[in-house]
């Protein structure tokens, strides 16, 4: 059973995929304000980054190097930096195809909805595995726990 310490560190591991998520969700925050508090865990996550040059960068080196690859650090710890940055990687991945071929087509109705889509299944993924982390579980993910897994 992780510790206390390990567990809360697991859950704001989870921050940082969801700080890059909540641009999915611009068109809602306009239309319904008070959608708006979700956004409230990620801002720590969104200050770091935007303070530093780099600082996007520097937190996943920060994180794989300091985290992933420490043998120290229980394995429970290690599993949760590693998955959420795999989960960061695939967030990112999808917000430079919106950005680079979607762009032009930003208020269809077709990107609004799948924006909205993707908002509340990446908001549903992320509450997932921090309900996991709370109860010392890893959260189990199709396809990215087993990479995971195989990192490490």
């Amino acid at each position: 059973m992780p510790s206390l310490r390990a567990r809360i560190l697991g859950v704001m591991l989870y921050m940082i995929p969801w700080a890059d998520s909540i641009t999915f969700g611009n068109h809602l925050y306009i239309k319904y304000p008070f959608i708006q508090i979700i956004q409230i865990p990620a801002i720590p996550i969104i200050l770091l980054e935007k303070s530093l040059p780099f600082g996007s960068l520097l937190l996943f080196l920060a994180i794989f190097l300091g985290l992933v690859r420490n043998n120290k650090i229980s394995y429970f710890l290690r599993f949760n930096a590693l998955q959420s940055l795999l989960i960061n990687i695939g967030i990112i991945i999808v917000n430079f195809i919106f950005d680079i071929i979607f762009s032009p087509f930003l208020n269809s109705l077709i990107i609004r909805t799948f924006s909205s889509t993707l908002l509340i299944s990446l908001f549903s993924l992320i509450v997932y595995c921090v309900w996991s982390c709370t109860q010392g579980n890893e959260p189990d993910l199709p396809g990215v726990s087993q990479a995971t897994k195989m990192q490490l």
